[in-house]
């Protein structure tokens, strides 16, 4: 596999860190090389947040991602920011429950996906992130969706341990969405 450089944005709160360090534990447990590298405001929640992540069969020479293969966007400003950046060819995932925007791109491969909406029905709005990690997963073959579920063990903290069956379920719910948008 030829590196795979992702940039994950959005505000803190949404997850955004959680999703990067998901991929990166992913890879890691597959046999990949990963760099990830996360970058956040002063603020703890409401602040932006965002982290790179490089994923690759030989070593990692940077973590730094200026012009990404694959961005995920929770908010509006992450879109603007990142998303002209996208390589073309590249994905951009737009989380549709937040951004109603265009991405203004007809150079890359954009996949909308409502995150609240599933999480919601689920019964736990706070794993958005990881039903918007699923479609990532499923779309972009980044990592595998097991390695990704094994890796909540590592990324959870354990006052949320009691959360990682219902993350699991996110994933699932993100992969079956991905899966509908790009087939």
């Amino acid at each position: 596999m030829a590196a795979v450089e992702m940039i994950f944005a959005g505000f803190g709160g949404q997850g955004v860190l959680s999703m990067g360090l998901a991929v990166a534990y992913a890879a890691m447990f597959e046999g990949k090389h990963v760099a990830w590298l996360p970058a956040y405001g002063p603020e703890q929640r409401g602040g932006t947040a965002n982290c790179m992540v490089v994923v690759s069969d030989d070593e990692v020479g940077s973590p730094l991602v200026t012009d990404p293969d694959v961005a995920v966007v929770m908010n509006g400003p992450s879109l603007e920011k990142f998303g002209p950046h996208v390589k073309p060819g590249g994905m951009l995932f737009i989380n549709s429950s937040l951004i109603a925007e265009d991405a203004g791109r007809d150079d890359v491969r954009v996949i909308r996906v409502p995150t609240l909406e599933p999480a919601e029905a689920l019964g736990e709005g706070r794993v958005a992130n990881m039903v918007m990690l699923g479609a990532v997963i499923e779309a972009s073959g980044v990592v595998g969706l097991a390695a990704a579920e094994a890796a909540l063990e590592k990324v959870l903290p354990a006052r949320r341990r009691h959360l990682i069956e219902v993350n699991r379920a996110a994933l699932a719910k993100g992969a079956e969405l991905a899966a509908g948008a790009v087939r």
